[in-house]
């Protein structure tokens, strides 16, 4: 196994890697975090040893988005830099030209979520929960996550959860589209997410990249173009006049 303090790699043969989201307690993003996630699957995806990656965490929780009680006091350059990692990390990981097959044995929640949607299958325990909350806590979608989201769900299921920021669970996360197995426990959830990961892992490799591109290719230069033109640096930060009390409502409400 190697990495770094939040995210490890591990080898599980015939050119498998698990990377482990490893941020403790319930993998709250960062910029840091995110840009070190951006590195390293950009690294993975161009590693010809690499057949298939199988994203996952240790924790309970599988990513539970945003540090809100760090976040509502953001000034504008750790806004910004929230946002630039938001759209790069997840840009990479949607990009990735590997099979990706998220592992997800907790809650994904928010930014959280966008691990999920970037990856190409995903296998949910039964306890899991899936929410995009950013109209919960007063802030919009990053050009980055957005773009990704328009692309993956449809358009009633960007409006049940995008609209309203209530969770769902794993059996209407399968019905909306975004959850393809349910695993009834954790060992089942680690062998159902290595036996999808075998499947894609013998597939092509160079096919597999290019019909990925095919259909991802749109969006990633839509996002590319909105980035250069400014999406990692929104004028005035990402927070409106409404986002701190809101984070606190929720705070609040735990």
């Amino acid at each position: 196994m190697t990495g770094s303090d939040t995210l490890t790699t591990r080898d599980l043969g015939d050119g498998i890697v698990e990377l482990q989201l490893g941020r403790g307690p319930v993998n709250a993003l960062s910029a840091a975090f995110l840009m070190e996630f951006a590195e390293l699957i950009t690294r993975l995806g161009t590693d010809d040893a690499v057949r298939c990656i199988i994203l996952s965490s240790p924790f309970k929780v599988f990513s539970a988005g945003l540090d809100l009680k760090e976040a509502q006091h953001f000034d504008l350059e750790q806004q910004q830099a929230i946002v630039r990692g938001l759209n790069e990390g997840f840009l990479a990981l949607y990009a990735c030209p590997k099979p990706v097959v998220a592992s997800v044995g907790g809650a994904a929640i928010a930014g959280g979520l966008f691990f999920v949607l970037a990856s190409d299958r995903r296998v949910a325990l039964n306890k899991s929960s899936f929410g995009l909350a950013e109209v919960r806590v007063g802030a919009d979608f990053p050009v980055g996550p957005l773009e990704i989201a328009k692309a993956t769900l449809d358009a009633d299921t960007q409006r049940r959860m995008m609209l309203t920021g209530q969770p769902i669970g794993p059996i209407a996360a399968r019905n909306f589209g975004f959850i393809d197995i349910i695993a009834d426990d954790l060992e089942d959830l680690a062998g159902y997410s290595l036996s999808e990961a075998r499947k894609l892992a013998e597939l092509p490799s160079m096919a597999y990249a290019s019909i990925k591109q095919q259909l991802r290719g749109e969006t990633i230069k839509k996002i590319k173009t909105a980035l250069a033109a400014g999406g990692n640096a929104p004028d005035g930060g990402w927070f409106n006049s409404q986002t701190v009390a809101a984070m606190q409502r929720m705070i609040d409400q735990r």
